[in-house]
């Protein structure tokens, strides 16, 4: 792994910054620094608009190999990129689902006919993707899916039935990964696989959850006799399980900084705050922000040392700390908002009374040690999976 950068990334950076220079203005000028963790309702037609400007510009799916329209970016050029990016307070991606995490699976495991279908509407910044894991009364056990899909020989398609939660962004989404139980009578990993549906069709309906924070980024998905063809399935009927994880390697490599890119604009933001209102003056509000962003500094480094693995998504097992590591940082950082804002972290001073930017943070990020895996759970990946500890002893029904 590279600490530093060669004279032409550095030429690189300067082609990065200058594009968004020229271009994250005007009619984009509004929403710069929008659309982070409890921002997600902000400006999304404009933010779906510079989806496709960004695509216009080649900068959607820079690390994508040449042969499927990215730019084959090395880690290093995509790190540069996200780094100016958050400079230049891009705004939080709407299509990075599709960009980084079906994408790259698609990539790596899908078919030929499955790259042509789905990979253009992606780098062209008009399809956007969900993603059908997480389902009621599972928890945080990924495998507890109850979510089935029979195959029609009939129609040749497969017929899912079932429900998910907690789907961001579904109602703005065009398709959806989901995962199902194709075999029904087994359990956990075994008997799954990985399907790619259609949003637009009679059997499936999108209900949103409202948050905390009065908005609605989640959601419930109902599937009732949805269907996709024979041909949108990911793998092998059984093998889904093994779709599934490859894709969280993704979202835990590259994608990550994506997230840092938000994380970076939401510290600066508060930096700035602490400088104007005289918090800053305060040692231990100033020892909170060295710790953030040396915390954020960390993040980085551990990203790009986990995401030194292999193309398949496999990852160094630096990953298994990182969800742990910056739903902790991110909770912490939410907090240290309020703090910097002092007494105005509690009031709305004039119309029309919507939480400002750092309150949303503030209250999103309460949930951040629960979804995706809750901190307990991550403890206990780190400790029988990277480190081969003892499994903790499981109840039994």
């Amino acid at each position: 792994m590279k600490l530093t950068f060669s004279a032409e990334d550095e030429q690189f950076r300067q082609e990065v910054a200058g594009w968004l220079a020229a271009n994250l203005c005007g009619e984009f000028e509004p929403i710069r620094f929008r659309g982070g963790p409890g921002d997600e309702h902000s400006f999304v037609a404009e933010r779906k608009a510079w989806e496709q400007k960004l695509a216009e510009g080649g900068w959607t799916a820079i690390g994508w190999p040449k042969e499927f329209g990215g730019r084959g970016c090395s880690i290093e050029q995509q790190v540069i990129f996200n780094e100016e990016y958050a400079r230049a307070g891009g705004p939080g991606r709407m299509g990075h689902i599709g960009e980084t995490l079906v994408g790259p699976t698609l990539i790596a495991y899908g078919t030929a006919e499955q790259k042509e279908k789905y990979l253009p509407g992606i780098r062209a910044g008009k399809d956007l993707w969900c993603q059908g894991y997480s389902e009621p009364s599972a928890g945080s056990d990924l495998a507890n899916v109850k979510t089935k899909a029979q195959f029609d020989e009939a129609s040749n398609q497969w017929v899912l039935n079932g429900q998910k939660v907690w789907t961001s962004l579904a109602h703005e989404s065009q398709f959806c990964f989901v995962v199902a139980r194709t075999d029904p009578a087994s359990t956990g990993q075994k008997g799954l696989g990985f399907f790619l549906v259609d949003m637009d069709q009679p059997g499936v309906t999108i209900r949103p959850i409202v948050q905390l924070t009065g908005t609605a980024e989640f959601n419930e998905v109902f599937f009732d006799d949805a269907v996709c063809s024979a041909g949108d399935i990911v793998g092998a009927p059984g093998d889904g399980w093994r779709v599934a994880m490859a894709l969280l390697g993704f979202e835990r490599g590259v994608s990550t900084l994506g997230q840092q890119m938000l994380f970076q604009s939401e510290l600066d933001e508060i930096v700035k705050i602490a400088k104007e209102n005289g918090a800053a003056n305060d040692p231990s509000i100033r020892q909170r922000l060295a710790d953030a962003h040396i915390g954020l500094r960390i993040m980085r480094y551990n990203s790009m040392r986990m995401m030194s693995g292999g193309e398949d998504g496999s990852l160094q097992k630096e990953a298994m700390i990182y969800k742990l590591y910056w739903a902790s940082w991110h909770r912490n950082l939410g907090k240290l908002a309020m703090d910097v804002l002092g007494p105005d972290s509690e009031l709305l001073l004039e119309a029309p009374y919507e939480l400002n930017r750092l309150q949303s943070l503030f209250l999103f990020t309460r949930a951040d040690t629960i979804y995706g895996g809750t901190n307990q759970i991550q403890r206990n990946l780190i400790a029988e999976r990277a480190l081969g500890m003892p499994r903790e002893p499981r109840g039994t029904a």
